[in-house]
């Protein structure tokens, strides 16, 4: 629960220090190299252009342009966001550096290709998904 505390009571406990700025370093890019995040967005940008050219229809237009969008911007903005340079930024990990170091999770330090395994079994099943479904309504 909250409660209100007088400003007077505060400031007469309160003991008031002038602290040096530190810089803090930030890293908003999860130490993913830009070759994953660029095949995640390739895998699902894929399973819409594939899903546009098996099932395209003149009803269809606006809404595969609609969820590219979403997937550009969805992909786009953390993107900016990671590149953005700030005090304390870190750029982005590097392919050799990524095949060197793999990442640190909560759980320990992954090697690079189970970290790769787990950022894109998700986009590749999705396309491949995608690849069933256009391959049974062709056959059908």
């Amino acid at each position: 629960m909250s409660k209100l505390i007088a400003p007077e009571l505060i400031a007469e406990k309160a003991t008031i220090v002038d602290a040096p700025h530190v810089p803090t370093t930030v890293d908003r890019t999860f130490e993913l190299p830009t070759a994953l995040y660029g095949t995640t967005v390739a895998c699902y940008l894929g399973f819409i252009a594939l899903m546009a050219g098996a099932f395209g229809a003149p009803a269809l237009i606006i809404p595969m342009v609609i969820f590219a969008f979403i997937i550009v911007a969805g992909f786009g903005v953390p993107a900016i966001w990671a590149t953005m340079q700030g005090t304390g930024a870190k750029p982005a990990m590097g392919a050799g550096q990524f095949a060197n170091r793999g990442i640190m999770t909560h759980t320990g330090r992954l090697k690079p290709r189970d970290a790769a395994a787990q950022v894109l079994v998700l986009p590749v099943l999705v396309f491949l998904w995608g690849l069933a479904v256009v391959t049974i309504a062709a056959t059908i």
